[in-house]
């Protein structure tokens, strides 16, 4: 997205104007047709939803013929005491995700978003913007934070250049002469990594709240304000997590399905896990956090280390869950968007999966210590849920990728039936969820990634529990400049 960047030249009547209908354009901006999309694009993206459909309906047709097969296969289970086991025990799982499924929906329909609070009430907030190889995508982030309906002298914006090897400092400085003393940019000696950047504005930081926004996101107009309203409405909250979209899902394949997941993942998942007082990560695209929960468990969070080594991935997770663990609420906001940019290809894809499976390992561990002490007020079965679900999921990988090839090797074609038979059944929620809320036709991209996900992702939570203690952020370089 591309900012004019005469704007903070012009009257400030005219940026006054233009302050007001941000919102409403960057809005209208990722939701009209894009012109400029050429005709092999759209080509390769009809191809890709017609071999969608295409899989799925062979997939029910394997599942149709060889149903006689499946129920056969497993009266043969039942007739031996671990078939039996087993099929108790998936029985068993298969009932308690059901069951948390419709638990979290109940949630869901309940979770509605803190309204936004007067400029009054409004916090004095420090908004902090690591950046790193990330070109002109910087200076628009920072146009976007600087544009926002926000009383001016409560917002204080830091950026840090964490020893770019491109050309983002000298965007940095361009946007700190646009805006003068509204910014503060600062660089790092050396590239150290995004956990020690923010350690460096957490401790520059005056505001009562800090803003932690990627370097690569835009945010909505009125963002900050809705992101940060919950700490006025509630005393006991400590962290605050935003809204993310796909900021480059016009073009590329990969970020129309991130899209439809997020949305699942955002809006449904965290709006449940919100009325639980529990959300248990906020994005390091767009989070909030009460400075002084911040400076609580800042020399913990900056000295953790897992199996020995330095922690330098999962930041944002890391610092949710010490949030947690002082007893505080952490809350989600539907209605404070941000929009950042996801891998278009499907190295970067599986790279930055491998880099969230190896965070989920540690902080699940880290959980494992506490989410069964009494170390917070009120009810607290909720978010035992939430940990025993996500534990559940990191033991049974294994075992499940064990019986999946055993599957495979068995009967390959009722394999692929029942496979293909259980992403339309399962991806049908979020195909409704996103088409309610968003577009259809965009809607059926979920079909896609599921099925991406399901034979080309599959090992990435065996892998990242293997490779648990590894260091290294994977998808981190020079950026395309655009």
């Amino acid at each position: 997205m591309n900012f004019n960047k005469q704007t903070l030249n012009e009257p400030k009547s005219i940026i006054s104007n233009k302050k007001n209908k941000l919102s409403n354009n960057i809005h209208s901006f990722f939701n009209r047709f894009d012109v400029d999309t050429h005709d092999s694009e759209i080509r390769r993206n009809l191809w890709v939803i017609f071999s969608t459909f295409v899989l799925i309906s062979i997939g029910i047709y394997f599942f149709s013929v060889f149903r006689d097969d499946f129920t056969i296969i497993n009266a043969e289970r039942l007739t031996s005491f671990w078939g039996t086991t087993l099929v108790v025990f998936t029985t068993t799982l298969f009932s308690f995700k059901a069951g948390l499924f419709l638990f979290m929906l109940y949630k869901f329909f309940r979770y509605k978003p803190v309204s936004s609070v007067s400029d009054t009430e409004l916090p004095r907030i420090t908004v902090i913007v690591p950046a790193y190889n990330e070109g002109k995508q910087v200076w628009d982030t920072l146009m976007s934070l600087a544009e926002s309906d926000y009383p001016q002298e409560k917002i204080e914006i830091l950026s840090i250049d964490d020893g770019s090897k491109d050309d983002t400092w000298s965007w940095m400085q361009d946007a700190k002469h646009k805006l003068g003393d509204r910014l503060v940019i600062l660089q790092q000696p050396e590239n150290k990594g995004k956990r020690h950047a923010l350690y460096r504005g957490f401790n520059l930081g005056i505001g009562d709240i800090f803003v932690t926004v990627d370097s690569d996101s835009i945010v909505n107009g009125d963002t900050l304000r809705n992101l940060v309203s919950p700490f006025v409405k509630d005393e006991k909250c400590g962290a605050v997590a935003g809204n993310i979209r796909v900021l480059n899902n016009k073009k590329a394949i990969l970020p129309k399905m991130l899209d439809v997941s997020f949305v699942l993942s955002f809006e449904f998942v965290r709006s449940a896990e919100s009325k639980l007082n529990s959300v248990l990560c906020t994005p390091g695209a767009l989070a909030a956090y009460r400075s002084s929960a911040v400076h609580k468990c800042l020399p913990e969070w900056i000295n953790q280390t897992f199996m020995g080594k330095p922690s330098d991935i999962g930041e944002d997770r890391a610092m949710t869950n010490m949030i947690l663990k002082q007893g505080k609420h952490v809350l989600f906001q539907k209605n404070a968007v941000a929009y950042t940019n996801v891998p278009e290809d499907f190295t970067g894809l599986y790279k930055m999966f491998i880099r969230w499976g190896r965070s989920n390992v540690r902080e699940n561990l880290a959980m494992a210590k506490y989410v069964f002490t009494n170390f917070r007020e009120g009810n607290k079965s909720g978010i035992r849920l939430l940990f025993v679900s996500q534990f559940l999921e990191m033991l049974l990988s294994y075992p499940f990728v064990l019986m999946m090839l055993l599957f495979v090797m068995v009967h390959p074609l009722l394999f692929l039936g029942s496979t293909f038979f259980s992403i339309l059944i399962l991806s049908s929620f979020s195909v409704i969820f996103y088409s309610k809320r968003y577009n259809i036709s965009e809607s059926i991209w979920a079909y896609s990634y599921s099925i991406l996900y399901t034979f080309g992702l599959f090992w990435i939570t065996p892998y990242a529990i293997a490779t648990a203690s590894r260091r290294g952020w994977l998808t981190r370089g020079l950026v395309e400049k655009k």
